[in-house]
């Protein structure tokens, strides 16, 4: 999956002149947590957000400084924080340089970048132009589909097959021998033994993500590896 194929486009933005007001009143309205900030020309300089928005000195939560961070805030430092947090502009309060993602990029090579970046959106440039935003949201709903429950199946021995390959494709070939795979009616029953507790709730979740599973019971029990295990030699 591509990003193009679940961002959100048309976008609005917003430009660096415009007063903070306006950004408040269209995330509001729209219900949505950032807005891009554009030139006239429609160049990228920045993504305004409700947290740039939640440290202001009109709420009284811009908060106090520990006297050793007082100490040695500089001028400068203590300067740009007095504009953010009192400022009346889109530019005296959005963040500059926001990272960004191209419309043909994996979704997944996405999903890296906002966890790594720690952001919750990402604006999608094409030719230098914000052409959309990928947002959480826009995750979360191209995932509820995908999430819903698995088409039925009625044939036990299909059912069987299909837990054996979900559990070899998700654990790998060694867990699957390990388990043993019996369906009831569509009931799955799940016996054997595993040296690592975790096994156990991973084979359970492989096996209701298949279709035609109507439940799981997990019989399987957990065992230490044998570590320094000998064969005794027979006496000559």
């Amino acid at each position: 999956m591509k990003v193009r194929d679940i961002m959100t486009s048309p976008v609005f933005c917003l430009q660096p002149t415009q007063g903070i007001s306006d950004a408040i009143q269209l995330m509001l309205e729209r219900r949505i947590s950032g807005v891009p900030v554009t030139t006239s020309q429609g160049e990228l300089v920045g993504i305004v957000t409700e947290g740039d928005l939640l440290r202001r000195h009109e709420l009284g939560t811009v908060g106090a400084h520990s006297w050793l961070k007082d100490l040695f805030l500089s001028p400068g430092s203590r300067a740009e924080e007095y504009v953010h947090t009192h400022g009346r502009k889109v530019a005296d309060v959005m963040t500059d340089q926001p990272v960004t993602i191209e419309p043909d990029a994996r979704l997944s090579d996405a999903i890296d970048m906002m966890t790594v970046h720690h952001v919750r959106r990402l604006p999608v440039l094409q030719d230098g132009r914000v052409v959309g935003i990928l947002a959480r949201a826009d995750v979360l709903r191209a995932l509820l589909p995908l999430a819903a429950e698995p088409p039925v199946a009625t044939d036990d021995d299909v059912i069987r097959q299909s837990v054996e390959a979900a559990l070899e494709r998700g654990l790998g070939a060694g867990v699957r021998d390990l388990v043993k795979v019996e369906v009831y009616h569509g009931a799955v029953v799940l016996s054997g033994a595993v040296t690592d507790e975790r096994l156990v709730s991973a084979t359970r979740v492989a096996a209701e993500n298949t279709p035609g599973v109507t439940s799981v019971t997990n019989q399987l029990i957990v065992v230490g590896p044998f570590v320094g295990a000998s064969v005794p030699t027979p006496p000559l």
